[in-house]
Parts: C-alpha cells; structure tokens; sequence
C-alpha cells in the first residue's frame, strides 16, 4: 500500500465525521432559534413596560393635580396614590378621581354650602332698621281727627222725633269731615239733617254726614282719608257738631259705635 492512500481518511471516518458535523449545525440553529425567540418575546415586554410606566406617569400627574384641587377646598383630606402605577394606573387614577370628589373638590359643593342662608335673608335685631313696606292701611278711618262723642245711639231727647240714630262728635266748626273707607258720595239737603253727604261702599253700606256747613266733594268716587265736607250746624241742630249714621244695605240705621269697635277703631 502507497503512503498516501494509507494518510486518506476510510469511507467510514467521512461518515462519522458528516454526522457530527450535521449535529454541530443542528444544535448551532437550535441555539440560534431560541434567542431569536427570546428576543421577540423580550423587545414587545420592554416596549410595553415603557408605554405602562409612560401611562403611569401620566396618571401620576392628573392624581397629583387633583389631590392639589381637592386639598384646596379640604386640606385635612389625603388621597393615596397608587402603589403599582404600571399594573393598576387607570383603576387607581379612577379611585383617586372619586376620592377627590368625595372629599368636596371643585366639581361638587358642600352640603354645608347648600344649607346657608341666601345673603339679606336673616333677620335683623338692629332697633333703628326701617321697614322695608308701609304697614297697610287701617280699612276704616275716623270721620273727624278729635275722639269723643257726645249724643249716643239710641238715646231720648227733645230734638228728636224718635230716638237719636247716629252718634254725635262734638267738635268745632269748620273742622274737616274725612270719607271714612273707599266709596261714592252724594250729597242733600235735609230740614233735619241740614246739608249732609252720604257715602256708599262697595257692599252697599251708608255713612251719612249731617248738619255740615259746606261740602268739599259734592258727587263721585272718593278714597280712604280724603277730606269731603266741613262741620257746620245746619238743619235741626243746636252747635257744630257732626251727626254720623251707618246704614247697612237695605236697612235702617244701626249704631254706629260696634261698626267703628269691629273696625280696629274706638272713637270715644
């Protein structure tokens, strides 16, 4: 046998030699498969915890801004921050959010804002304070200014047919007669009554002036208070003095004094 054909390698030194080469390459791309798979698995998993810790940043700040508003309107109210921001950033960000608007941020008022009262609204002990509206008027007013009477209803006497039906205010003549509610007036004369006025209210009832020396209003509308008349002593009389009836619808006269009385007046 030659040198050179005993330096060659047998057929069955190739073929082992092919075999441990082909499991050389095997085991290299076994290799180089998982850490490409590696990589793919690890690039998205970096990738999403930087968008998660980027959300949780955010979140962070708005938590951070609202526990800042919140701590305006209620500064003894802590709101926590999550502890996990990349794992649960948007349940706790909602959490805070309720938080804040339970601890009485800008979003909500108070209840105890609910309950005060409107401004002008209490009342006031200040004895000067003026009313606000005139007090309303009395609905019947005096027919002459001075309190007194003289002649009662009912009574006996020379100067008088019957009994005396109105009751007399002795007063001076010339004094004002004043319309004693709203109504109409009239006026007559009467040899008894003497010049008189007569005013009708809106129910029908009579108030009659009698014994007058002259008239103000002599027929129309006049207004609680206003002057109609003057005092005189006409007709069957013995002085000044004005002679009052009240006359209600469709009757004779009554006594005047329990009409004044009903009235919230007292003319004695």
């Amino acid at each position: 046998m030659a040198p050179d054909a005993a330096a060659r390698p047998t057929r069955a030194e190739l073929r082992l030699a092919a075999r441990e080469q082909s499991r050389a390459e095997r085991r290299g791309a076994a290799k180089a498969a998982t850490r490409t798979a590696l990589l793919r698995v690890a690039l998205p998993s970096v990738a999403a915890l930087g968008v998660a810790a980027a959300a949780a940043v955010t979140v962070q700040g708005e938590t951070d801004q609202r526990v800042q508003a919140a701590g305006r309107t209620a500064p003894h109210t802590a709101v926590e921050a999550p502890d996990n921001p990349a794992d649960g950033g948007a349940e706790a960000a909602k959490a805070a959010a309720q938080q804040a608007v339970a601890a009485g941020g800008p979003t909500q008022a108070s209840r105890g804002d609910a309950r005060q009262p409107l401004a002008g609204a209490q009342p006031t002990d200040d004895p000067t304070a003026q009313p606000t509206a005139e007090p309303a008027k009395p609905k019947v007013v005096m027919p002459v200014a001075q309190h007194g009477l003289g002649e009662l209803f009912g009574e006996a006497g020379t100067h008088w047919a019957n009994r005396h039906t109105g009751i007399d205010f002795p007063v001076d003549g010339g004094s004002q007669v004043m319309a004693v509610t709203d109504g109409t007036i009239r006026t007559l004369w009467n040899p008894s009554y003497g010049y008189m006025s007569i005013l009708k209210m809106s129910d029908g009832t009579e108030a009659w002036y009698c014994h007058l020396r002259a008239y103000k209003v002599r027929k129309g509308p006049v207004k609680q208070g206003d002057v109609i008349a003057f005092v005189g002593s006409s007709g069957n009389s013995t002085g000044p003095h004005l002679h009052f009836e009240i006359r209600p619808a469709g009757s004779g006269p009554v006594d005047p004094l329990p009409w004044f009385l009903s009235n919230g007046l007292d003319p004695r």
